[in-house]
């Protein structure tokens, strides 16, 4: 098999990762995908950077052992946290979707003040901000951790009150502030759309990143000659690190599609890797 046939490897924290998916699928339709989410170790934003980027470490070792020939980090946290890591230890193309996000959010404001939602990791790091002033100096930033909205589309809690009740809580001070556009800088967010344009209201500008990641993706394989050639029909494999029940029930109402298979592994098979002073080396943004 050729690089170009192989598949393209997309890693999340859990579920939300499948947002990727779903604009992958759209826009590259004959490129096979191989998905992990690390559901039993889910949410990744409240844990240490050195903490998140074992995690990254161990999943890349994985997803390499499938043959990939590129992966997307559909997670913020590990995009935010561990990618320049990733890249010294792993010698293939790794994409992240905090810049994909970021350039499409400089290009829909137009009062220039820009709200991020995302998890506390990816908050705190300030990733997104970094690249939007890079794009637009002269544009106000507002930030919100929600680290409960990652358990709440885990748990499949969509549409209840509870989660509106806590959407409006974390919402309210950003739509109060005047912002025109918000980032959901967590894949899991886009679960959550019709909540949060319940309250944020219908004028608001929401930057979904797996959009402009997957045209990323899309230019990666072109620049690099990586289109897949065979004309078979592509078939994605879907792996989790936990009982994939929830994964499935939020999955297929998500991609509207049935998974063939969800296949169950132990990460942690995977986290024997040899030198941890390598990886704390390189935990720089």
């Amino acid at each position: 098999m050729g690089i170009e046939d192989r598949p393209i490897g997309v890693y999340d924290s859990g579920v939300g990762g499948l947002t990727v998916v779903r604009e992958i699928i759209k826009q590259l339709p004959h490129e096979e995908i191989v998905y992990f989410g690390d559901t039993a170790r889910v949410p990744y934003g409240s844990k240490s950077r050195e903490t998140i980027t074992r995690f990254a470490v161990e999943s890349m070792r994985f997803l390499s052992n499938q043959n990939i020939k590129m992966v997307v980090i559909a997670c913020n946290t590990v995009s935010a946290s561990s990618i320049p890591a990733l890249r010294k230890y792993f010698k293939i193309p790794i994409l992240g979707v905090i810049k994909p996000g970021a350039a499409a959010a400089v290009k829909k404001t137009k009062n220039k003040v820009i709200g991020i939602i995302g998890t506390e990791r990816t908050v705190s790091s300030k990733a997104y901000d970094r690249v939007i002033r890079q794009l637009d100096p002269e544009i106000k930033i507002l930030s919100r951790a929600c680290p409960l909205f990652v358990p709440l589309v885990e748990e499949g809690w969509l549409d209840k009150k509870a989660t509106l009740m806590i959407a409006s809580e974390y919402l309210e001070p950003l739509k109060q502030q005047g912002i025109d556009t918000l980032v959901l800088a967590c894949t899991h967010y886009p679960l959550l759309k019709n909540t949060i344009r319940k309250v944020m209201g219908n004028g608001i500008n929401m930057v979904d990143s797996a959009e402009e990641t997957a045209r990323a993706v899309k230019h990666i394989l072109q620049i690099n000659g990586m289109y897949r050639k065979t004309s078979n029909p592509p078939e994605h494999r879907f792996f989790v690190s936990d009982t994939p029940t929830k994964f499935v029930e939020i999955g297929e109402r998500f991609l509207s599609r049935k998974f063939r298979r969800i296949h169950q592994i132990n990460i942690e098979n995977y986290g024997e890797f040899g030198d941890l002073n390598f990886i704390d080396k390189h935990m720089k943004v």
